[in-house]
C-alpha cells in the first residue's frame, strides 16, 4: 500500500475531528472542558467510552496475543463486567451526591486534604505512564508501516500526532471529545468487523468452520484451571474486576465523562451498558485473533504478537482494506490520548495547583488552564520517546503490570474511605502510598522467595490496594466516628 495515500486519509480523518471539534467547541468555558456542563447524552457518552476503554493496545495487542494466551483474555472481561456493576452502583451515587468535578475531592472530605493530593498525584501518575504508553504503540506502529519509507523521524510523527489532539481539544475538552469519541469508536469498531470479515473470506471459511479450525489449534481456550499460574481464571477474573473498578471508577478521565451525563440513573445505564457492549467487543477481537493466526499459519507469515495484525492488513490485504485498517488504528489511538490530556490538566488545575480556589476572573482561569493542557502535551511527547527506547514486545501486558503499581495506592484510599469510619492522620497518607507500591514490587520481584511455584500475575492490583487499606488503618483511630 503507498505510504502517501496512507497519510493523505489519515490527514483527512482528522480534518472531519477538527471540523466536529470546532462545531461542538462553540461558546465553551472551563465547566464545558472539565465536566462538559454536566450535559452530555448517556447512549452518547457509554459509545464513547468502548474507544477509550480499549485504545490502540486492544486493536493490535488482543488479536496478536492469542497465538500464546489463546482466548483467556475473556477471563479478565468477565471480570471487567463486574467491575462495571461495582462502579455503577457504588462509586457513582457517592460522586453524584457530593457533585464533585475531580473525583479525587472525595478524598478532601472524607479524609483531608494530603490524602486528597496523594490520590490526585497517583492518578496523574498513572494516567499519564497508561495513556503514553498506548499512545506510543500507535504511533511506532504508524512509524513502521508508513513514515519510515517517507524518511519522517519518529519525534517528528509522535510531535504531529500530539499537536493534532491538541487542536480539536483545546477548547472543548470533554464537551467535544464525547462527540469525537462517538466518531472514533464506530469507526474502531467497522474496522474489526469489516478485516475480520475479508480475512473469514480469504480463509474460505464460514463462521462455525473458523471456530472449528481454531480449536484445531488450540486458539480457543478461555479458561486456565492452574491455581499456581498467573492466568487462573479466579485471578484473571478478580483482577479484571478490580482493574475496571480503579482504571475507571476511581480514575478522573473516565469518571469526567460519566459525571458530565446531567442524572445519575442515566451515568448507571451509560455504567452498564458498557459493560456488557466490552464484553462482546473484546470477544470479537479474540475471534479477529484467531483469523489472523490461522490466515498467518497459511501464508507462512513470521509477525507475531503486537506486529501481526498491522503485517496482514498492509502487506496481505487490498489497498481499501488497508486504509480501513488504518482509519481504524487511529480511531482506537485518539480517544485513549485526548481524554487522557483533558483529564490530567483537569486533574493538575482543579486536585495540585487549587484553580478553582484562586480569585480570578473567568478569562484568566481558561487561560491558565490552556497552558497547563499545553504543558501536559509536552510531558506527553517526553514519555513517548521514553517507550520507544524500552520497545515492549507487548504493552498491553506492559500496561496492565504497571498499573497494578500505581493505582494501587487509590484503590486502597477509595476503600478504606468507603467502608470504614476511621479517621487517618492525614499527614501520614502520602508516606503510606509510596510505600505500598515498594512493598508490592519488591513482593513481586522476589515472589519465588516468598511463594514458591505460586505465581502472582494481575491480582497484584489488589494486593497493593491491600497494603495500603492495612497501612492506612495503623495510621487511623477510631475514636472520632466521620460520615462518608
Amino acid at each position: 500500500m503507498n505510504s502517501t495515500v496512507l497519510l493523505s486519509v489519515i490527514v483527512l480523518y482528522f480534518v472531519l475531528l477538527l471540523w466536529v471539534a470546532l462545531r461542538t467547541g462553540k461558546g465553551s468555558n472551563n465547566d464545558s472542558f472539565f465536566i462538559g456542563n454536566r450535559k452530555s447524552n448517556w447512549m452518547l457518552v457509554a459509545f464513547g467510552m468502548i474507544g477509550t476503554s480499549l485504545s490502540g493496545v486492544t486493536f493490535v495487542s488482543v488479536p496478536g496475543a492469542v497465538g500464546k494466551d489463546h482466548f483467556q483474555y475473556l477471563q479478565i472481561t468477565i471480570g471487567y463486567l463486574i467491575g462495571y456493576i461495582v462502579v455503577a452502583f457504588i462509586l457513582l451515587p457517592l460522586y453524584y451526591r457530593l457533585q464533585l468535578t475531580s473525583i479525587y475531592g472525595y478524598l478532601q472530605h472524607r479524609m483531608g486534604r494530603l490524602s486528597y493530593k496523594s490520590g490526585a498525584w497517583f492518578f496523574i501518575v498513572s494516567r499519564l505512564v497508561g495513556a503514553t504508553a498506548r499512545l506510543y504503540l500507535v504511533v511506532n506502529i504508524l512509524q513502521v508501516s508508513i513514515l519510515n519509507s517517507l524518511g519522517v523521524p519518529f519525534i517528528i510523527t509522535a510531535l504531529v500526532i500530539l499537536l493534532m489532539i491538541i487542536l480539536y481539544t483545546y477548547e472543548g475538552g470533554v464537551k467535544t471529545i464525547v462527540w469525537t469519541d462517538t466518531l472514533q469508536t464506530t469507526a474502531m469498531l467497522a474496522g474489526l468487523i469489516i478485516c475480520s470479515y475479508f480475512i473469514l473470506s480469504q480463509l474460505d471459511l464460514n463462521f462455525g468452520e473458523s471456530l472449528v479450525a481454531m480449536q484445531n489449534q488450540g486458539l480457543l481456550k478461555v479458561f486456565n484451571t492452574d491455581v499456581n499460574d498467573k492466568a487462573f481464571f479466579v485471578k484473571q477474573i478478580l483482577a479484571g474486576a478490580f482493574i475496571t473498578i480503579t482504571m475507571t471508577g476511581i480514575d478522573q478521565e473516565m469518571m469526567q465523562k460519566s459525571l458530565s451525563v446531567t442524572k445519575l440513573k442515566d451515568s448507571q445505564k451509560n455504567m452498564v451498558t458498557l459493560g456488557f457492549i466490552l464484553l462482546v467487543v473484546i470477544g470479537l477481537f479474540l475471534y479477529l485473533g484467531g483469523l489472523l493466526h490461522l490466515f498467518a499459519a497459511e501464508n507462512n507469515i513470521t509477525a507475531e504478537g503486537d506486529q501481526l495484525f498491522p503485517a496482514v492488513a498492509l502487506n496481505y490485504m487490498p489497498p481499501v482494506i488497508s486504509i480501513i485498517f488504518i482509519i481504524a488504528l487511529i480511531s482506537a489511538l485518539f480517544p485513549s490520548a485526548d481524554g487522557a490530556m483533558t483529564a490530567l490538566t483537569a486533574s493538575l488545575c482543579i486536585d495540585v495547583l487549587d484553580l478553582k480556589e484562586k480569585k480570578w476572573d473567568a478569562g484568566r482561569k481558561e487561560k491558565f488552564r490552556k497552558r497547563i493542557h499545553l504543558i501536559v502535551a509536552a510531558v506527553f511527547l517526553l514519555m513517548v520517546l521514553l517507550f520507544k527506547e524500552i520497545n515492549d514486545p507487548s504493552m498491553i501486558g506492559l500496561i496492565l503490570k504497571l498499573a497494578g503499581f500505581t493505582y494501587g495506592p487509590l484503590l486502597g484510599l477509595f476503600a478504606f474511605g468507603i467502608f470504614t469510619k476511621r479517621k487517618v492522620k492525614d499527614a501520614l497518607v502520602p508516606y503510606i502510598c509510596v510505600l505500598s507500591p515498594i512493598l508490592s514490587f519488591l513482593l513481586d520481584k522476589y515472589q519465588s522467595s516468598f511463594l514458591g511455584d505460586f505465581n502472582i500475575g494481575l491480582e497484584l492490583l489488589i494486593i497493593n490496594g491491600f497494603i495500603t487499606f492495612i497501612g492506612l488503618c495503623f495510621i487511623s483511630t477510631s475514636e472520632k466516628k466521620i460520615s462518608k
